[in-house]
């Protein structure tokens, strides 16, 4: 973990502090091959969680589906010490990489966060909807949460909730904006 995720963190635990009542935002924090490879990420997660003040249940890790099945033996191990944290964890860019079936129901993953290429298909390829209606049906018997990445149209939106899918992000809602930008967008929703 970087400085970087230090101040994310920190920047979190802040929103936690304004929002205590069951309100406080979740932060993900995509982590590299190379970050995700670190023999001690786990116990730098475990230093930065009581360092930053922020609940563990707030914090999800994500993690490309190319890197956890590229590497699935070790990457189970890593995810149970991270899963122990208890933080949540993320298969991101999911249905993009090479996935085994076998691993994806062993991991202990929370979410499989589906990949925009998905996404960008919806009303204009059948066979994109069927995959994306595949997937969440999958989850769901997984006993995982979906988010679909990538929303950039009312008509995506549309789709994915015909599918039954509640979570996604994308440009639709919001581009990326500072911390600052971020806290204004949070008070104006959460109060």
């Amino acid at each position: 973990m970087s400085f970087l995720h230090l101040c994310l963190l920190t920047g979190a635990c802040a929103w936690q502090e304004r929002y205590p009542e069951g309100k406080s935002p979740k932060i993900g924090v995509n982590l590299s091959a190379k970050q995700f490879e670190h023999p001690d990420l786990a116990r730098d997660v475990a230093k930065i969680l009581p360092a930053t003040g922020l609940e563990p249940g707030s914090l999800e890790l994500e993690i490309t589906e190319s890197v956890a099945m590229g590497h699935a033996p070790s990457t189970m191990d890593t995810f149970k010490e991270l899963k122990a944290l208890g933080g949540k964890l993320a298969i991101d860019d999911f249905g993009t990489g090479y996935s085994s079936l076998s691993y994806l129901k062993r991991f202990p993953v929370d979410n499989l966060k589906i990949d925009r290429s998905f996404i960008n298909e919806l009303g204009d390829d059948e066979n994109g909807t069927v995959l994306m209606s595949g997937v969440l049906s999958l989850a769901r018997a997984l006993g995982l949460g979906v988010i679909a990445e990538g929303v950039e149209t009312a008509q995506q939106l549309m789709h994915l909730r015909d599918l039954g899918c509640e979570l996604a992000q994308g440009y639709f809602f919001w581009k990326p904006v500072p911390g600052e930008r971020a806290s204004e967008l949070l008070a104006a929703r959460l109060n």
